[in-house]
């Protein structure tokens, strides 16, 4: 998956992507870093060139292609919708001083 994106909230495109075992390729930008870690080839988004050679690297080498589909996957694993609710109810904890604890 290429995923040449300026501007972008969080990433979950290439975390679907991942999930599904395809290699991705994006940009650097701090939102998809943060989604993709090192499991992705990442670019700046001014750089063509290093966009091209990261293309030709992944229709070219197999292993490289096998090994991102391997690590994104394992990547991928660790987002759930469980977790995400877990993780904004703790926001949601210290933020009313844990008064929300008493909801649940």
């Amino acid at each position: 998956m290429v995923y040449p994106a300026l501007y972008e909230g969080a990433g979950l495109p290439t975390l679907e992507a991942m999930a599904c075992g395809a290699p991705v390729i994006t940009t650097n930008t701090p939102a998809i870093v943060e989604m993709v870690g090192d499991h992705a080839h990442l670019f700046s988004p001014a750089d063509s060139h290093a966009l091209a050679q990261h293309l030709v690297e992944l229709l070219t080498t197999p292993d490289a292609r096998e090994s991102l589909s391997r690590t994104g996957i394992k990547h991928a694993a660790r987002f759930t919708w469980e977790r995400a609710a877990r993780e904004t109810m703790e926001v949601y904890r210290h933020a009313t001083g844990n008064l929300a604890r008493s909801v649940l």
